[in-house]
């Protein structure tokens, strides 16, 4: 493919949904930030927060006085309703061309962004994914039976639904805007198994999908959200989009 020229107006908006992520969110901004500078890419940083008791509404609104209004965007919510809203909320608010998607809990480290970035140009892919299951990708921090569930997902999902991609489960993309907006509009699925439907839909619309290699640490603050019944509706998603895929 010929290489993509660079394009002057290309800016990237970074959506944060959060809750209860008060310890993280200083510092995944502070990461973000800098690799993003250093990379001399503009960008604007949505923060998606879902009502959360912990003060963390507050400490984004002192993010904003630190690094400015044009470069902190707070976009609150009532409550908890799903990354797919999330996400639809965020977009709408978005200048950027491009959308990266990414988890507040430093589980996803900012220094893979300008990795996308340049791979998004070498090809002009519609999306590029994070991947820990390819190339130099890892999972750091989980005990046997997480990296075991995680595992066990990615190989069903990839028997199953043979979506072209080594990490169909991972939520650290980078997405063309039209494109993700595309794809939130196709989707019926909420929570877990939305990260999922979204390259199985991708797949279908013969999107192009670029990967990079990542590291996923898990959690250092705070309590992490998956649980059984996060499970169980992976499981449920899974039949779902092998029935309709």
């Amino acid at each position: 493919m010929v290489e993509k020229s660079k394009t002057i107006d290309d800016k990237y908006s970074i959506l944060l949904p959060t809750y209860n992520e008060v310890e993280n969110l200083p510092i995944i901004v502070w990461l973000i930030v800098k690799y993003l500078e250093e990379s001399d890419v503009p960008f604007e940083i949505i923060i998606i927060d879902d009502g959360s008791p912990d003060g963390t509404q507050d400490i984004a609104k002192k993010l904003q006085k630190l690094y400015g209004d044009d470069k902190i965007l707070l976009k609150p919510r009532e409550k908890k309703l799903g990354l797919g809203t999330a996400y639809i909320h965020g977009i709408k608010h978005a200048t950027g061309n491009f959308i990266i998607i990414m988890d507040a809990d430093l589980s996803h480290h900012p220094q893979a962004i300008p990795e996308m970035i340049k791979e998004q140009k070498k090809c002009d892919f519609d999306i590029v994914s994070g991947t820990r299951y390819s190339g130099g990708g890892g999972v750091y921090g989980w005990d046997f039976k997480r990296k075991l569930i995680s595992r066990g997902a990615n190989f069903l999902t990839q028997i199953l639904l043979r979506p072209g991609v080594s990490d169909l489960t991972g939520s650290f993309r980078l997405y063309k805007k039209d494109v993700l907006q595309k794809l939130i509009d196709a989707c019926v699925s909420k929570g877990y198994v939305f990260q999922m439907e979204m390259i199985v839909r991708a797949r279908q619309f013969n999107y192009t999908i670029g990967e990079v290699p990542i590291s996923f640490v898990d959690r250092v603050y705070g309590e992490s959200k998956l649980g059984g019944s996060e499970i169980i509706q992976f499981a449920k998603g899974l039949l779902y989009l092998f029935a309709t895929a």
